[in-house]
């Protein structure tokens, strides 16, 4: 890796650490772009990259807010177990679809996110508060 790519990495990983320990948004939301638009990985590889990252970051993120009691053990266990059976069943989808298939799907997933997050922040403060 030579040091522009090291440079961009550390940037990428930078930004969605911040951005996930500040407002709680996905790294892989951060990283995937960045890995394809900074790093030049394909999206079944930039997907795949993530997922290791986003590990990482999900264990230091746990681990602080474990520290300010906001931790719940129990549902956090439960997705634990069950998410590998999806990340099996999404990592064959992943390696049977197309690189664009790839690209649209995860554009819109992320579009997705960005109208259910713009709607909860234009409603009354009393409603966004309330779960």
């Amino acid at each position: 890796m030579d040091p522009a790519e090291l440079l961009a990495a550390l940037a990428i990983g930078v930004a969605a650490g911040l951005a996930g320990g500040l407002i709680g948004v996905g790294g892989g939301v951060l990283f995937v772009p960045g890995l394809v638009l900074f790093l030049g990985l394909g999206q079944l590889d930039a997907q795949a990259t993530s997922l290791l990252a986003v590990v990482l970051v999900g264990v230091v993120g746990a681990w602080r807010q474990g520290r300010y009691g906001n931790l719940r053990l129990r549902d956090g266990a439960i997705i634990g177990v069950l998410s590998p059976l999806g990340v099996l069943a999404g990592t064959v989808a992943a390696n049977l679809a197309s690189e664009r298939l790839l690209q649209l799907s995860f554009a819109v997933v992320q579009l997705v996110f960005a109208l259910q997050l713009a709607r909860r922040a234009m409603r009354a403060p009393s409603e966004a508060d309330s779960p």
